[in-house]
Formats: C-alpha cells, sequence, structure tokens
C-alpha cells in the first residue's frame, strides 16, 4: 500500500508540475493571410520546440490602442504581446502602455554577430517599439471591367476618376493613407503633404476631395476585406496591404492586379504591454527573441510578400513556401514597384491621430 500511495502521489505531482509550467500567451494581430504568415514562420516551430507554450491568437491590432488604454485603466492587462503599425507603437510608449526594450539584450544578434540595433537600424522608430517587417498600402483592382473598355488604373489619382473608372471603392476606416491620397490628387507636392494635412485649410481639402468618391466606397476595417470584396465583385478597385493582394493574385488566382503608384511605405512590429507579471514577461521575451531572429523574419517572407525589418535577413529571401515563386519582385521594396512611393509619417501621426480620427468619423456620420 506505501508503494501504491508513493506512486500515486508522484503521479500527481508529477501532473501539478506539468499544469504549472505550462503558459498560455495571448498574441494580437490582425488576421488572414499575415497572421497565417507569422504561425508558419514562428508561433508553430516555437511551439513545437516549446510544448509548455501555447499561443493563443486575437486579431484585434486594428483597436490596440483603444482596448491597451481600457484594459489598463481597469488593472488587467491580458494580451501578452501585441502586434501594431509604428505610430501606434509611438503612442503606446509615449502613454506608458508599452515596455521599453533593449534591442541588444532582448533581441537576437545577426548571425556574423551584427548587434540587433545596428541589424534593425533606422527602423527602430520607438524604444518600444520591435520591428517585424516593411509593407506597403496599395491598391488591387479587378482586371476584367468591361466598362472601364480595356483601360486599367496606372497611378493613384485614377482612384478618384469615376469618369473612367466607374465602380465601387473600397477604403480604410481610418484617415490614415486617405487623407495624404487625397491630397496628393487635390494637387499638393509629395513633400508638403503633412504640412498641409496640419492645418484646418488642408483637412477641410482632403474631406473634399474624399467626398467627389464617398457615395461610392466600401469601409473596410480588417486587412482581409478588400481582397473577398474584389474577389465577390463587391468592388472594383480598393486599398489594403500588399500582401494581403499578393494573397489573391498569386495564390487564389483572382483576375486583380496590384497598383503600386504612391504605395505608402510603413513599418509593422511588436510592442510588450506594461504591467504583465514576471513570469509572463520573461517567456513572452523569449518568444520575441526568437521570432524576430535573422531566420525567422525570412522564413515568413516565405508565406507573404512583405519585407523583413532586419538587414540581415534580406539575403535570405527566397521562393513561396508553396508556390515555388521567387519573392522578390512581389516585395513593395523592389525596384519596378518602388518608383513613385510616399513614406508615412509615423512621428506626424502619432501626434494628430487622435484628433484627426475624431474628425473622420464624424466626416463619415455625415
Amino acid at each position: 500500500m506505501k508503494l501504491k500511495t508513493l506512486i500515486l502521489a508522484g503521479t500527481a505531482l508529477a501532473f501539478a508540475g506539468s499544469s504549472a509550467l505550462a503558459t498560455d500567451l495571448t498574441l494580437v494581430s490582425w488576421g488572414g493571410a499575415y497572421q497565417a504568415s507569422q504561425k508558419n514562420a514562428y508561433t508553430d516551430p516555437y511551439t513545437a520546440e516549446n510544448p509548455d507554450i501555447t499561443v493563443i491568437w486575437d486579431e484585434s491590432s486594428a483597436e490596440a490602442v483603444a482596448k491597451l488604454r481600457a484594459m489598463n485603466e481597469a488593472g488587467n492587462v491580458t494580451w501578452d504581446l501585441v502586434d501594431v503599425v509604428a505610430s501606434d507603437a509611438i503612442r503606446l510608449c509615449d502613454e506608458g502602455l508599452a515596455m521599453e526594450i533593449d534591442p541588444d539584450v532582448d533581441l537576437a544578434a545577426a548571425p556574423d554577430g551584427t548587434s540587433a540595433s545596428e541589424d534593425f537600424g533606422d527602423l527602430l522608430v520607438s524604444e518600444c517599439f520591435i520591428p517585424q517587417i516593411v509593407y506597403s498600402t496599395t491598391f488591387g483592382y479587378r482586371s476584367d471591367i468591361d466598362e472601364w473598355g480595356g483601360k486599367e488604373p496606372t497611378e493613384i489619382c485614377d482612384v478618384f476618376d469615376l469618369e473612367t473608372f466607374p465602380g465601387k471603392r473600397s477604403l480604410e476606416k481610418r484617415p490614415i493613407n486617405n487623407m495624404e491620397w487625397a491630397l496628393l490628387c487635390d494637387g499638393v507636392p509629395k513633400e508638403e503633404v503633412y504640412n498641409v494635412l496640419e492645418t484646418e485649410e488642408g483637412q477641410s481639402r482632403a474631406f473634399a476631395k474624399l467626398d467627389t468618391i464617398k457615395d461610392n466606397v466600401v469601409w473596410w476595417s480588417a486587412g482581409a476585406e478588400t481582397p473577398q470584396l474584389l474577389a465577390d465583385k463587391e468592388v472594383v478597385i480598393g486599398s489594403t496591404y500588399n500582401g494581403r493582394l499578393f494573397a489573391l493574385i498569386e495564390e487564389q488566382k483572382q483576375p486583380v492586379k496590384m497598383l503600386w503608384d504612391a504605395q505608402v511605405f510603413d513599418l509593422d512590429g511588436w510592442i510588450i504591454p506594461t504591467g504583465l507579471p514576471e513570469d509572463r514577461l520573461a517567456e513572452v521575451k523569449k518568444l520575441v527573441k526568437y521570432a524576430t531572429d535573422t531566420q525567422r523574419l525570412a522564413d515568413q517572407a516565405k508565406f507573404i510578400s512583405y519585407g523583413p525589418a532586419r538587414k540581415s535577413s534580406a539575403p535570405l529571401v527566397g521562393q513561396h513556401a508553396s508556390l515555388g515563386i521567387d519573392m522578390a519582385p512581389h516585395m513593395p521594396t523592389d525596384p519596378n514597384n518602388a518608383k513613385n512611393t510616399f513614406l508615412y509619417n509615423y512621428e506626424w501621426w502619432a501626434d494628430y491621430r487622435d484628433d484627426i480620427d475624431a474628425k473622420f468619423q464624424a466626416w463619415l456620420a455625415q
């Protein structure tokens, strides 16, 4: 009886120990093809190597700032690692909602020993921001629209040309990018866009240009919406992230083409929320170090056409994991795609986002 009791006790302790070691980490991202690329490139391999870690995905990155503010106010932060655009990372860092990191301590060095801070370089735009990708927001359009008479859009301002290119458009339900494109197509030179947008007159000018197509716009909130709208012929042209359009064109073989003109370059990456318990924070840091190393960021480019944020990852970008096509020509940074780009101003939007968001939502409601 004593032996049996000892065996049962030992078994119970083993199970208790296993349970105690298990950790659920909630990662917040954008859903769709991008989140799938993250899962394929690093969280699946990481959890395979670390079976005590379970990753739970939340697709709320578009509302990350508002939700983290609310969690912080309630004193209950339930997210462990959050994928955000650079301007949101700056805002979260400024508000103390994101943790400052030391790249050369918290991130892996390059294979040749180059420090992480040097390898990521200028893309470390905030003390709290851990870059993953360079991507662009651009347009895709149906290439089989009879009403266009064989013409195809070639420049950004064709989005505003309802006479030559009739049909519904899809635009993101936020001011970022839309305001810039509107001013560009109202004649504002690229280098003056943010100076103009800083003024009440400039904002009114952008809204007036958007008014010209407002009745023909389907507004989207998630990156996967425009590809679906294009596939279903609900819209003829629409904005979204270049990787989502790549999936639609190359993987789904839809009759859609890219309009790279005035694509808006942006950065996306992780922030670690402040206030995590020490045990969870330690596990989060291990995952981040793994997920943002040179090989993992290069691996992500096998699944989606976003450029890795590390210099050392770029030479390792090869072919698509299943299609077998070279990925480099599908990157927003490819010279053929980057003939006319617009550089997104992270700091400007970090300063003005809340104010212009409110004005944009009021304009939408009119």
